[in-house]
Parts: structure tokens; C-alpha cells; sequence
């Protein structure tokens, strides 16, 4: 399912979401950097394994890749703006926007954006500990974007998603309760990432930084939220 809105018609809020327009730019910038590294023989690849996150270097079972910065934790950050690729970015993005808007118009600015990072930030450690003898290096936003998931879910639980379902070459329209397109999102990230504990250096999605990103968000949406905004907005989130 692809979401393209979350039911918002009558939303009376006008702050423009910019901490999710800005998160959004800085990706889209960092991608087409790495787009121009592309061109560069091995460039991406070192730029990857510089600034991605890798596992076992947190857990001393490797040694840091030369190009890591100093410190190297700064990778804990670095690797939430990185994508492998034009479908890994435009959907994160995609995710971003749709759920980041209301989020933020929940949490204000500033709140928004350190629950985002926390969010990533625990989306890497629950990694770091789910592979902690991987080499592969992580990257991409969605383990904080799941974190906004799931203060979405918590928030506006009795709201829908319109989403697109792909049918053959055209696309079925579909609005779907909230609950159940994220719950259904969520139990897709613990089946996978059960299937792939197995082989932690097979590659592919990272599916515990996922599950790791919506506990996170999970924990500390109450914390950021707050009250007054929210209790302003539930109102056009059901239907």
C-alpha cells in the first residue's frame, strides 16, 4: 500500500511543517551528493562506508573503516540522511511527509525535531544490538520515520490513511482506518526482521532499526506532544 494522505480535509491548522520540508530538502540534498559520487569510481561505496552505520564497530568486533569520522558516533546521525537509491528515498520521503506533518503540528518545531532524532537514534541502537557482529553499514531515515508512525498511531489512532493500491498498471483507491495500515506495517517489520536474525550479514532492510524507531516513538510520544495541539486536531482526524 502506498499512502499518499492522512484525512486531514478539514484540518484548521496553518503552520506550514517546515522541520518536515527541511528534513525532507536535506535528504533530497545528501542524495543527489551521493548521485555525484556515483560518477566517481569507488566514491560512493567509501562515502557509504564512512558516514553509514556499521554494527560492529560500536561493539568493537571490527575496526572503524578509514574514512569514519572523528568521532566516529557521528555516524549514529550521518547515516539517518543517507539512501541507497532512488525507490529506498522517495519512499521514506513519501512516509515523511504524509505522517511528519501532523506529527509536527502536534509537537511545534523544536519538539518535533529532537523526537525525530531520538528516534533515529534508538532505531540504531536497537540495530547495533540486534546485529552487533555485522560490517554491513546501515543507512537511510526510516527507522525515524517509523518513530513518527508511530506517534501518529498513538495521536490520531481513529483517523484514516488514504492509500494507493497497485492493481495491474493502474492504482485502486483505498482509505484505510489508521490502526490498521500501520499496525499492519508494524507486524510486516517483526515478521521480517524475525525471518532475517538468522543471517544478520545477508544484507537488504534493516528491519530492526524499524522496529527499533516505532518503540522509540512508542515511548516518548507522550512526552513530546502536546496537549492543547493535539486535543485541537484530533478533532478532524476522525471520521
Amino acid at each position: 500500500m502506498i499512502p499518499y494522505r492522512a484525512d486531514d480535509a478539514d484540518d484548521p491548522t496553518t503552520a506550514v511543517p517546515l522541520i518536515t520540508i527541511a528534513l525532507i530538502v536535506a535528504n533530497l540534498a545528501v542524495f543527489f551528493y551521493e548521485l555525484s559520487l556515483a560518477t566517481q569510481g569507488s566514491a560512493l561505496d567509501s562515502f557509504f562506508r564512512a558516514y553509514s552505520l556499521v554494527p560492529c564497530e560500536y561493539t568493537q568486533r571490527c575496526t572503524a573503516y578509514l574514512g569514519t569520522p572523528s568521532p566516529f558516533w557521528i555516524t549514529l546521525f550521518s547515516s539517518m540522511f543517507l539512501h541507497g537509491g532512488w525507490a529506498h528515498i522517495l519512499g521514506n520521503m513519501l512516509f515523511l511527509f504524509v505522517f511528519g506533518l501532523h506529527v509536527e503540528r502536534s509537537m511545534g518545531m523544536a519538539r518535533y525535531l529532537a523526537f525525530y532524532l531520538l528516534c533515529g537514534l534508538g532505531a540504531n541502537a536497537f540495530e547495533i544490538v540486534a546485529a552487533a557482529s555485522s560490517n554491513l553499514p546501515g543507512l537511510g531515515a526510516s527507522g525515524a520515520i517509523s518513530g513518527i508512525l508511530a506517534a501518529y498511531l498513538v495521536l490520531y489512532p481513529g483517523s484514516h490513511v488514504r492509500t494507493l493500491i497497485p492493481f495491474g498498471l493502474f492504482f485502486w483507491t483505498v482509505r484505510v482506518p489508521a490502526w490498521i495500515f500501520i499496525g499492519v506495517w508494524f507486524a510486516m517489520q517483526l515478521i521480517y526482521g524475525a525471518a532475517s536474525i538468522s543471517d544478520v550479514n545477508a544484507g537488504g532492510v534493516a528491519y530492526s532499526a524499524h522496529v527499533g524507531g516505532f518503540l522509540t516513538g512508542l515511548l516518548l510520544v507522550r512526552l513530546f506532544a502536546q496537549t492543547h495541539r493535539v486535543d485541537r486536531l484530533r478533532v478532524y482526524h476522525q471520521a
